[in-house]
């Protein structure tokens, strides 16, 4: 596989950036959370795994910043926004960037379609990773409140859920309130992400499958729940979180129990976005997790 940047055409027309990095026997390739993020998140990912020789691929989904942005406004693009097509969007992706035998990381919403892709097209992985990404919904939403009513007094909590129930969701105080709650728990040290001078959030995605923001789960996917069927993905797993989480770890440590070849490990001081949060402990967790898989050392112990 040739290195470096280029769009793919799918089939519906559309175009994708893709970027490979690295090189290497070891092939993985990683897919953006949000729903609207971007590549950016692992940019520096053959760098952290250089000593193993692993050729990292990533690229941006349909309305993500560096791929086509269609107007989701327009009845004619409003198929795409499903999680269907996502997941067949990846799949599209893996056949023309020849994967096979392969890694596959998802952070978060990527973590969603990473376990739905293992459920449908588990022949072509050699090993998965979740990174902060639970098997449902449901209990995202319970925890995420939780972490609310912790972090803030009752009426400020009360001022929140009255700025959702009203959609004020740009009023001053609601704002300063979700930075907050952001600060604690989704990235911890923003000062070590990626830089830009203009917005590169796709918006009209996340919104449609999220909500406004990480702590208003309104969107389509709230329903989404795959507790049933975890025990189907057998190739050796990867479950990796930060310590401060927005994601519950009670539901982290149950899928490791559940899923038949898996490891736990909670990234230290390290919220949603761990991997830029503590990217040296991260990236320790992710290359003895590669090595041991490819000397095919038994998953089962965990550490945390």
């Amino acid at each position: 596989m040739q290195n470096g940047s280029r769009l793919i055409s799918l089939k519906n027309g559309f175009h994708l950036f893709t970027r490979t990095v690295g090189t290497g026997a070891i092939k993985l390739l990683c897919v953006h959370g949000g729903p609207g993020g971007n590549h950016e998140e692992f940019e520096n990912f053959a760098a952290g795994l250089q000593p193993l020789g692993v050729q990292v691929s990533m690229y941006d989904q349909l309305g993500s910043f560096y791929s086509d942005q269609p107007d989701f406004r327009q009845k004619a693009n409003q198929q795409y926004l499903t999680l269907d097509y996502y997941l067949s969007e990846l799949e599209e992706v893996r056949r023309q960037l020849g994967l096979k035998d392969f890694y596959l990381l998802g952070h978060s919403w990527g973590g969603l379609l990473a376990q739905e892709y293992a459920l449908r097209y588990g022949q072509y992985l050699r090993g998965l990773v979740l990174m902060s990404m639970i098997d449902n919904i449901p209990e995202y939403i319970t925890h995420i409140n939780a972490l609310r009513q912790k972090t803030f007094t009752p009426a400020e909590v009360s001022y929140m859920q009255a700025a959702e129930k009203d959609q004020r969701f740009t009023d001053p105080k609601y704002q300063q309130l979700v930075q907050e709650l952001y600060r604690h728990y989704v990235t911890r040290h923003p000062e070590q992400g990626p830089r830009h001078l203009v917005a590169t959030h796709a918006s009209a995605v996340y919104n449609h499958f999220q909500g406004d923001n990480e702590f208003t789960m309104t969107g389509t996917l709230k329903d989404w729940d795959r507790r049933g069927d975890l025990a189907q993905i057998t190739v050796p797993t990867l479950l990796t979180f930060g310590d401060h989480d927005t994601m519950p770890l009670a539901s982290a440590r149950r899928m490791q129990a559940t899923l038949p070849h898996a490891r736990l490990v909670l990234t230290p001081d390290g919220g949603h976005c761990h991997s830029v949060d503590n990217p040296s402990a991260f990236f320790q967790t992710l290359r003895e997790f590669l090595t041991d898989v490819q000397a095919d050392v038994q998953l089962e112990a965990h550490h945390e």
